[in-house]
């Protein structure tokens, strides 16, 4: 598995295309965490937006510690994007802060059993495991 985070718009998504050695405009091999099923994240080569799909699950009462097993066992050669949420404002919405906490645990334990992580700022990629 490999991870990129880093804030919204700083070229993770063109990166993981890059890493997966795939067309931009192949959108049969990636999943995106706001609209594909749930079965696409445990197939395609590429999941972004990771925490768009715990906002998904947090909204069905689903918990994604179980997504995430799931995505480890069926697809650990995946790469995936999540923004990183808990660098700005804390939201006032409960509902809100609850995703935010939650895409920060998610990401901890991607990062744990990621073999790559990169850090996107600005277009750049930095190794950091």
């Amino acid at each position: 598995m490999k991870l990129i985070v880093g804030g919204a718009w700083q070229g993770k998504y063109s990166y993981a295309i890059q890493l997966a050695n795939i067309e931009m405009d192949d959108k049969n091999q990636v999943a995106e965490g706001a609209s594909s099923p749930y079965k696409a994240a445990l197939e395609y080569k590429i999941i972004h937006n990771f925490h768009e799909y715990v906002r998904r699950l947090l909204k069905e009462e689903k918990d994604p510690d179980e997504f995430i097993l799931s995505i480890l066992e069926n697809n650990p050669e995946v790469i995936i994007t999540i923004n990183e949420l808990g660098c700005g404002i804390v939201p006032e919405d409960p509902f809100d802060r609850r995703w935010r906490e939650c895409a920060g645990r998610a990401v901890v334990k991607l990062a744990k059993h990621s073999g790559e992580v990169y850090r996107m700022v600005c277009g750049i990629p930095a190794r950091i495991k």
